[in-house]
C-alpha cells in the first residue's frame, strides 16, 4: 500500500524499499500473518505516536473496578449497622465491588452463626442494588463475603449523571 492509502499490488521487497527511500518515508509490515504479507509505505514515527494516543484513549474509556471494604464484628449495635450499611450502598452505587469482613476475637469463634447471620441480613438488605458476588466464607478468625453491584442500578446511575 501506498502512502496515500492506495493500493500498489504485490511488488519485491527491493522494489518496495526503493519506493519508500524515494518518498523519504518507512517500509512498515501491517499483517504479517498474511500470505504475500502486507506492508505499507508511511512514517513510522507518526504511525507509532497515533497508536499511543489510541491506546491512552482506550485506557481513559475503560472502567475500574475497585473493591472496597467494610468491617463489622458480631455484636455490631443496630445504629453502627445501618450506619455501615448506608456506606455499602453508596459504594455499589458509586459501581465498586464491597469486601464485607466480619471479624472475631476470642470465644466469639464459637458463634461464626452469629456473624453468617448478619451477612445474611446484610444480602437481604442489599438485594435491589447488590448481588453476592462470592459468599459468605470463613478465612482464619474472620468471615468474608464480597457484594457487587446489579447492572440496573449501576443503570439507573449513569442515567441520573447524564441528566
Amino acid at each position: 500500500m501506498g502512502a496515500d492509502g492506495a493500493q500498489i499490488g504485490i511488488v519485491s521487497i527491493q522494489d518496495a524499499m526503493r519506493r519508500a527511500q524515494e518518498l523519504d518515508l518507512d517500509l512498515v509490515e501491517v499483517a504479517p500473518q498474511a500470505n504475500p504479507p502486507v506492508c505499507r509505505i508511511m512514517d513510522y514515527g507518526k504511525f507509532k505516536y497515533e497508536r499511543d494516543v489510541r491506546q491512552k484513549e482506550a485506557r481513559k474509556k475503560q472502567v475500574r473496578v475497585e473493591v472496597k471494604e467494610m468491617k463489622m464484628r458480631p455484636k455490631i449495635d443496630p445504629h453502627d449497622y445501618a450506619t455501615k450499611k448506608g456506606h455499602i450502598e453508596r459504594f455499589l452505587n458509586g459501581g465498586h465491588k464491597v469486601k464485607v469482613t466480619i471479624m472475631f476475637r476470642g470465644r466469639e469463634m464459637a458463634h461464626t452463626e452469629l456473624g453468617a447471620k448478619i451477612l445474611d441480613r446484610l444480602a437481604g438488605d442489599l438485594e435491589p442494588i447488590a448481588h453476592v458476588e462470592t459468599p459468605p466464607k470463613l478465612d482464619g478468625r474472620n468471615m468474608t463475603i464480597v457484594f457487587a453491584p446489579t447492572k440496573r442500578s449501576v443503570v439507573k446511575r449513569e442515567k441520573a449523571e447524564g441528566e
